[in-house]
């Protein structure tokens, strides 16, 4: 229901907004352009379907051998202990297990082609055992929230932005944005454990979580002072290998348990076509709304009321100018990195509002975007607390890449 409003509030209070601007200012124009950025985003939303076929389908192609194999019942068990606790609705060595640890592994190496059909998979997955089909579970919404502000380990692509623009050291952002993405992956869990009354304090989800601090330790003493292009390197070394070994092993797993392997991943990626066409609607919905709410401005009021009011105390508003990043990347991806762009080119990329721009990018999220799809991809109309916990997360990011910035660049 939460998602309802949002969405029903983006076009009224659009709509209200482009009418004032048209009877009290004299926009003529201002309708005829939200009505183009609509159909503009109806265009990118069926585009960006389309252009996951391909990726879909090999991906749930691949899942299947290893689901037919056993590999990703393998994978189940191996982190049942932590999964029993964080996700108790679903059984032990249950295959969604499997699935949900490799989209966090691929979400954590930045790799986004591969994360997003794995987590479609971990969603139809967990939806078989969905007594109620159009509402979400509580292990989807826990699911969903991690996803919306999953750890990213290193911010290949923004580190890349950096050095086109001239940077004198791209990956400086790297370690803030670490830290960043780790206190909203952290926030998300504590948000929806508190809907859901988890405990958080057992002993597997203290392990998990000191897994990750010491994999941002080995990081930060790996990596930093590496020049940018190593940097690149080594991550891209990593991702390709982790990848690429896993094709392989479950490729190889099946065939040397005699499974038709060819005919197992064609059964996996006739599913991927199907999800790839079924989330149309639901990325479409949110992204046209989305335009609307940007065209006639309203992103740009709060923006400017934050400022006046950060302003009114005294207190620094070098950050101001950023906020548009983080609002942004929870309802576009894309949008978030021309606006970043566009910071980099405005302040310089080595400015206090660069750095902050990139931390922010690097840091979060795009919330709306992961809802649409992953919930629309099993039909899910009933999202609960789901929107709220990831905007929680959301905000907490947002308001850490700031202090993180402060400290780091002051």
């Amino acid at each position: 229901m939460a998602l309802n409003y949002v969405w029903v509030g983006f076009f009224i209070i659009s709509f209200v907004v482009a009418f004032i601007k048209l009877i009290f200012f004299g926009d003529t124009e201002i309708f005829s352009a939200v009505v183009n950025g609509i159909f503009d985003s109806a265009k990118t939303g069926a585009e960006l379907s389309i252009g996951l076929i391909g990726i879909m389908t090999f991906w749930l192609g691949i899942m299947k051998v290893g689901e037919q194999a056993g590999m990703i019942t393998l994978f189940a068990k191996g982190v049942s202990p932590f999964f029993s606790k964080l996700f108790p609705g679903i059984p032990k060595s249950h295959p969604a297990n499997g699935s949900i640890i490799m989209n966090f592994s691929a979400n954590m190496l930045g790799l986004d082609n591969a994360a997003t059909p794995l987590g479609l998979k971990a969603m139809k997955e967990m939806h078989e055992i969905n007594p109620e089909k159009d509402t979400a579970t509580n292990a989807q919404i826990m699911f969903l929230v991690l996803n919306t502000a999953g750890i990213t380990l290193i911010p290949t692509s923004v580190i890349a932005l950096r050095m086109a623009a001239g940077a004198e050291n791209p990956a400086d952002i790297f370690i803030p944005s670490l830290i960043g993405t780790f206190i909203s992956f952290v926030s998300g869990m504590i948000a929806v454990a508190a809907y859901q009354k988890i405990n958080l304090f057992k002993l597997p989800i203290l392990i998990f979580l000191g897994f990750f601090v010491g994999l941002m330790c080995l990081l930060y003493f790996g990596l930093n002072g590496l020049p940018p292009h190593e940097i690149q390197k080594i991550t891209g070394l990593i991702g390709g290998l982790l990848i690429f070994s896993i094709i392989v092993l479950f490729i190889a797993y099946a065939a040397a348990k005699k499974i038709n392997v060819y005919d197992s991943f064609i059964e996996g990626a006739k599913e991927g076509f199907k999800t790839s066409v079924m989330i149309i609607p639901f990325l479409i919905a949110i992204l046209v709304a989305i335009s609307a709410f940007r065209t006639t401005g309203c992103m740009d009021y709060i923006v400017d009321g934050i400022g006046s009011i950060v302003s009114y105390f005294g207190l620094d508003t070098r950050f101001v100018p950023t906020l548009p990043v983080g609002f942004m990347k929870t309802l576009s991806g894309g949008g978030a990195r021309g606006l970043m762009i566009d910071i980099m080119e405005t302040y310089g990329v080595d400015s206090f509002q660069g750095r902050l721009a990139s931390i922010i990018q690097g840091s979060s999220e795009t919330t709306f975007y992961v809802l649409a799809v992953y919930f629309g991809s099993v039909g899910i109309k009933n999202t609960k607390y789901a929107l709220t916990c990831g905007l929680i997360a959301d905000l907490v990011g947002l308001i850490a890449a700031i202090f993180l910035a402060y400290i780091f660049f002051g």
